[in-house]
């Protein structure tokens, strides 16, 4: 048993407080709460409040008899399922055992009980409860991995629909062009290849972040470290991607010193970099997008920050977005799977960096990778 195991219950149901408190006394160790009833009333109230590894009840009680507890439980959905040892004080001769077992108990004790018996048997049971609580968990963790494959599977099929409707129509318009007795306009094509293009692309990036969760999830994520200047890297990478924020109308500015060498796989770096980028623009509602890269000197790390003027991420989200296929809430009409920024930050890490978010819901947000400096570099 671990420390972090949640206890285990065990139910005690006698009418005499002395004989309860020997028996939690026999029975009592760590990981396990003991509760105790002096009566059937009582002990029902309990196990519909409680869940219960074993509830050990003495057969001669007033009012209500344990035999007649029992019948209640095995009548009851919520308390049918537990173990039921009967304790008595009655001779042999009464063939109490027959009847407790016909009522449902799993074993019958006498009194003067055995202290090795007993907390042996205890043991059993509770060992066999945490069995079943660890193979339901394990049921549970199996149902969310199927629907999650499924709901992956489902995403996969719409993300690449998409690009490949759009291939397949730009090919059978272009079938009809070269039909015509004109023949194709040169102008015109050349637009449909770059939305070709555009479209491959697109599914390439998918299917280039499927193999990056798979590889990150095996460590097996490819990091080829070298010399490279961030700064320039960062440059490269606003200036690539300027041009679909103009045609989006956005506005994407950069501060930057002139050179922040560092030791590094400089692909990996620019598709965090690119990646962040891309999201702002898609959740910034068309704001400006601000990029910053610099140092902290006292840290002896260089960062590189996005920050947008979107609908910003509320403080739920801001860990879990970070998950595979995870979003913040209302992100479903955004197209993608939700592996960027879980890929970007097992980037970072792999780098012994550090990629972490900044948001107040209603303000934007500021994703910031942060790495660090070379040894030999001073900050």
């Amino acid at each position: 048993m671990t420390d972090s195991s949640p206890d285990v219950n065990v139910l005690l149901v006698d009418d005499l407080q002395e004989n309860l408190v020997a028996l939690e006394a026999l029975i009592r160790r760590g990981g396990r709460r003991i509760f105790s009833a002096r009566s059937g009333e009582e002990a029902l109230s309990l196990m519909l409040e409680h869940s219960f590894a074993l509830a050990i009840l003495d057969v001669q009680m007033p009012s209500m008899n344990g035999f007649e507890l029992a019948e209640l439980m095995r009548g009851t959905e919520r308390t049918r399922t537990i173990p039921i040892v009967f304790v008595s004080a009655a001779g042999r001769e009464l063939n109490y055992a027959f009847r407790g077992y016909e009522s449902g108990a799993v074993d019958f004790l006498y009194k003067p009980l055995d202290p090795v018996a007993v907390r042996s048997k205890v043991n059993v049971f509770v060992e066999l409860f945490r069995q079943r609580q660890d193979l339901q968990a394990a049921k549970a963790d199996l149902q969310r991995a199927v629907s999650m494959r499924d709901d992956f599977m489902s995403m996969i099929a719409h993300e690449l629909r998409n690009p490949l409707n759009s291939v397949y129509l730009q090919a059978q318009l272009r079938r009809r062009m070269f039909s015509a007795p004109k023949g194709p306009d040169a102008g015109q094509m050349l637009r449909m290849v770059e939305r070709d293009e555009r479209q491959i692309r697109s599914m390439v990036r998918l299917l280039d972040d499927m193999l990056d969760v798979s590889r990150a999830r095996t460590g097996h994520l490819a990091m080829m470290p070298a010399p490279f200047d961030l700064a320039q890297s960062t440059r490269e990478v606003v200036e690539a991607i300027r041009e679909q924020a103009r045609s989006s109308g956005i506005a994407v500015t950069l501060a930057a010193p002139e050179s922040l060498p560092l030791v590094g796989d400089e692909f990996r770096i620019e598709q965090v970099i690119t990646n962040l980028l891309t999201n702002a623009l898609r959740y910034g509602k068309g704001n400006p997008v601000a990029v910053t890269t610099g140092l902290r000197e006292q840290e002896a790390q260089a960062f590189v920050s996005v920050r947008d003027q979107g609908a910003g991420i509320a403080p739920e989200d801001q860990e879990r977005i970070f998950e595979q296929f995870e979003r913040a809430e209302g992100d479903n009409k955004v197209p993608g799977l939700g592996l960027g920024l879980y890929i970007a930050r097992q980037i970072a890490q792999a780098h012994q960096g550090r990629l972490e978010v900044r948001s107040t819901p209603g303000e934007g947000a500021e994703f910031v990778l942060s790495l660090p400096l070379p040894p030999s570099q001073p900050a």
